[in-house]
């Protein structure tokens, strides 16, 4: 079983640059393919990017625009999103997630074996 908890959520302005982190336990992290999800109240969860077990290969959501980038450290079993030029559209809380590594373009699709419990992001002036 593996839990994932989220960090860095805050409220800022927009334009201006976040970074989120996920932290894992309970698992080998090299063992799964791990992804941000994000969800505003009365939406569907939506798909932000996923990065596969080595962090070799990444995927974006259209509507990121490449304005941000996954990224993880297996050593510290933490994946982490950082986020530039941040719009009013961006906020919403922000969900980690872990699929096993063979399954990675699942996350793609919006499927995961195992959820955090999302950080808080606001883009407000």
């Amino acid at each position: 079983q593996v839990q994932l908890v989220e960090s860095g959520g805050r409220l800022v302005q927009p334009g201006d640059s976040l970074k989120l982190s996920c932290s894992a336990s309970g698992g080998f992290f090299n063992n799964y393919a791990m992804g941000w999800f994000r969800q505003v109240p009365g939406k569907e969860r939506e798909f932000v990017a996923s990065i596969n077990w080595y962090g070799d290969e990444t995927t974006y959501a259209d509507s990121i625009e490449d304005r941000f980038h996954i990224s993880r450290d297996n050593a510290k079993n933490t994946m982490s999103l950082e986020m530039v030029n941040m719009k009013p559209e961006d906020a919403a809380i922000y969900i980690c997630a872990a699929v096993h590594r063979f399954q990675y373009k699942q996350l793609s699709s919006g499927r995961a074996d195992y959820w955090g419990q999302g950080t808080q992001v606001t883009v407000s002036s």
